[in-house]
């Protein structure tokens, strides 16, 4: 993303965050006794903490390995820092299988709200997935059942409304992770009704800015954030560069949550679900949620120091 790209975001995100007359600092959400801040479904205004945990890659490890014996630490830290999220798909690998593993194990399925997808073709093929993602999270009612890169999904939203009806899942939703599919995720927001989309944001992905998260707002739906690190690129990118100085101004202690408070800081963001299968990088990325969420003009003032 260039420098003119990002001022353009910049002042788009500005104008949603204006408060009587003027931008303004926003604090990452509503939170009592130090708890993490959550943000309203708006299908429903259950809250949902604003840091959850991707699994890709990082569960999709089997369970006699170094990695796996990492991940009970990993989601300690999700909940004992105010985090409940949990995203997972078929497509990952064993990370609905692990997944359900240790929560059944910790005994902590109920501090969870756990996501997962649909990624095929046909109603009976769908219905055979997800029943099968439900047997492997060992769960009989899903918190969030998701089409997954919008595959055959008029046929699965169908199934999805009958589940919702029967209690079987809580909310539906779409995904994507590219921005060449907007125009198409575009589309079908408009013709049908989702509680959620999941989407791709992050500081060097950021095209969401100007046409997926407003209509999220406009119809109503919550927002799940993947590559909020733009795949790692953007880490890599500055990970052995010293911290500014304004990032203490935001109460950030890394790189990590610098790009996790930008993406917080659009107010249509729901929750982002930053994975990893390290413990450490899970306490970093829930410190995040902590402190203020600077406004657009704040991003715009400081964008030469991150070097977008």
């Amino acid at each position: 993303m260039t420098r003119a790209q990002f001022l353009r975001i910049a002042a788009g995100a500005a104008a949603a965050l204006v408060v009587g007359g003027r931008a303004k600092a926003q604090v990452a959400g509503e939170s009592s006794g130090g708890a993490m801040p959550t943000r309203p479904i708006p299908s429903t205004q259950e809250r949902l903490p604003v840091v959850g945990l991707g699994t890709h890659v990082g569960f999709d490890v089997q369970r006699d390995s170094a990695e796996y014996s990492r991940l009970p630490e990993v989601l300690r830290t999700l909940f004992d820092g105010g985090g409940s999220v949990i995203d997972t798909s078929p497509m990952y690998g064993r990370a609905e299988a692990v997944t359900g593993e240790l929560l059944a194990a910790a005994g902590t399925r109920s501090k969870a709200f756990v996501a997962t997808k649909v990624w095929t073709r046909g109603r009976a093929e769908g219905i055979r997935q997800m029943q099968e993602s439900m047997r492997l999270l060992q769960v009989e009612r899903l918190d969030l059942m998701q089409v997954h890169n919008l595959v055959d999904w008029r046929v699965h939203l169908a199934t999805l409304r009958d589940w919702k009806a029967e209690g079987r899942v809580r909310y539906i939703g779409i995904t994507h992770y590219t921005n060449g599919a907007y125009g198409e995720l575009e589309a079908v927001m408009r013709e049908a009704q989702f509680d959620f989309v999941q989407i791709n944001y992050s500081l060097d992905e950021a095209e969401a800015e100007r046409r997926i998260l407003p209509l999220a707002a406009e119809r109503g739906m919550a927002v799940l954030i993947n590559r909020p690190f733009g795949g790692g690129r953007v880490l890599r990118r500055l990970r052995d560069r010293p911290l500014p100085p304004w990032a203490a101004e935001i109460g950030a202690t890394s790189w990590a949550q610098v790009l996790l408070k930008f993406v917080l800081s659009h107010p249509a963001v729901t929750c982002a679900i930053p994975g990893t299968g390290r413990p450490e990088h899970m306490a970093d990325n829930v410190r995040a949620a902590i402190g203020t969420l600077p406004d657009a003009a704040f991003w715009k003032r400081h964008v030469d120091s991150i070097g977008a």
